[in-house]
């Protein structure tokens, strides 16, 4: 039965009591961890100042690449002024594309057996880094290696500077190989060039289906750690499932039934986004254009968020998960869509990178529920799960925004800094350690909201809305 003040029928008066001094120290003690694990520490980097950076793409189908060259080096050679930095400077360099593919051209050649194959150059784009508080930019110069037919042992010619500019050598790192079980690598340099050894012989020789499935799960995990909107969909699943609704929302029983609860949502989830990576990424499902899907993700967080505040399919979140888990499973298959490869190397890749999802997926639900069962019987646990639902739902809202109207909010800045390892660790240890502890204060002080089957329901629905 559903009470209000303003009726008063059967209304216990419920006295709040001051929150524990102990919960504010704690509160403070969270933020000072968040404080400081909050400075990023920035990736490892191939480019030194000065050298010249070639990566490759290797399928066993087909092969492609891109030349970086720095512009510190290019305003020597070819006696450019190049004064300008991001949109500017690459107005500038657009002109003399011509003259910088062809020297790329002059200066790279990829040979099998002998025979030199054809480099279609294409694109132009502009990389910029920071190295001791100083900009650095790199032309990038894209290209297609035609020809190419899936041999494992090749030639590289690599010789940008050499003979224009004194002390100078190049690097070649493989950046994709799914063979070998090579993804977005860009610190392991594979070969140096310099000016005694301008040629380099290549043998990818770790062709095994367990090297690309193993790094294909490490993708999946990465694609977890790096994904906030993914993340917080789990979350914002995670928050109700210590929870029953029956009228109000309530403390589950017990650990296993509350575990089993969210069991339920993530198995749900599961089998929902895998059906849809997998069809997408063998081709069989057509994708929409992705920043339709990314903006659907979006909209299904905001969604849970507000179903969490106002429940439509009460204790039935599991199906929730797994209508919404169909379009997430879209914007995994984005990790597969066009890679030119074999049917059995797709395959083996795509169990991988899905085992990898449910490793991220498993680390954040284990991560956060610990927490929130301790949390679920304070007087807290309500406010917080209306508020972090609340800002979830503004959040994903924001993204929504950004991805249609392909404009730049900054939500990701504002997110991701808290998702980041190892700081996200620290973040989850002190928050449960802190719901532990302001549980053991509240028991103490025989403050604990009953259980479902313990609670007459005015007593516990009054119990949560004086909360």
């Amino acid at each position: 039965m559903k009470t209000n003040v303003s009726q008063g029928h059967h209304m216990m008066r419920t006295t709040i009591r001051p929150r524990p001094r102990v919960f504010s120290r704690l509160l403070v003690a969270i933020v000072a961890l968040f404080v400081v694990f909050a400075s990023s520490v920035q990736p490892a980097s191939a480019h030194s100042v000065d050298q010249a950076v070639l990566y490759l793409d290797v399928t066993d189908r087909a092969m492609a690449g891109r030349v970086e060259l720095p512009v510190v080096a290019l305003r020597e050679v070819f006696e450019l002024e190049l004064a300008g930095s991001g949109d500017a400077l690459l107005g500038e360099l657009e002109p003399e594309l011509e003259t910088l593919q062809a020297y790329a051209s002059e200066h790279l050649s990829i040979s099998v057996d002998g025979t030199e194959l054809e480099l279609e150059f294409d694109t132009l784009d502009l990389l910029s880094e920071k190295s001791n508080e100083q900009e650095i930019n790199f032309v990038q110069l894209g290209f297609d290696v035609i020809g190419y037919e899936g041999s494992r042992t090749f030639d590289v010619t690599f010789d940008a500077f050499f003979d224009d500019l004194e002390d100078r050598s190049a690097v070649l790192l493989i950046e994709n190989d799914l063979g070998a079980g090579v993804y977005g690598n860009g610190e392991e340099v594979l070969v140096t060039f310099d000016p005694a050894e301008r040629v380099r012989s290549i043998d990818l020789d770790d062709t095994s289906s367990w090297a690309n499935f193993s790094a294909s799960v490490g993708l999946g995990v990465d694609h977890i750690k790096t994904g906030p909107d993914h993340v917080l969909f789990v979350l914002v699943l995670l928050l109700p499932s210590v929870l029953m609704f029956s009228g109000s929302w309530r403390p589950q029983e017990s650990f296993a039934t509350a575990l089993w609860r969210v069991l339920k949502i993530a198995t749900m989830f599961t089998v929902a986004h895998s059906v849809t990576f997998t069809l997408a990424g063998l081709g069989i499902l057509p994708l929409p254009p992705s920043k339709l899907v990314e903006a659907i993700i979006a909209v299904s967080i905001a969604l849970a968020a507000i179903h969490n505040i106002k429940p439509v399919f009460p204790n039935k979140e599991s199906w929730l998960a797994f209508a919404f888990g169909l379009f997430h499973g879209m914007g995994f298959a984005s990790l597969v869509e066009g890679l030119d490869v074999s049917r059995s190397t797709q395959l083996v890749s795509l169990l991988g990178r899905n085992v990898g999802i449910e490793i991220g997926q498993a680390a954040v639900i284990l991560g956060g529920f610990t927490a929130l069962f301790f949390l679920r019987r304070t007087r807290y646990y309500l406010p917080f799960f209306r508020g972090a639902s609340i800002v979830m739902a503004v959040v994903s809202i924001g993204w929504m925004i950004e991805r249609l109207a392909e404009i730049e909010l900054g939500i990701n800045d504002i997110v991701e800094p808290a998702l980041q390892l190892p700081r996200a660790f620290w973040i989850v240890a002190g928050a449960t350690i802190a719901a532990g502890v302001l549980y053991l204060v509240e028991q103490r002080a025989d403050r604990l909201i009953p259980l479902v089957e313990q609670a007459e329901p005015d007593e516990a629905e009054d119990q949560l809305v004086n909360a």
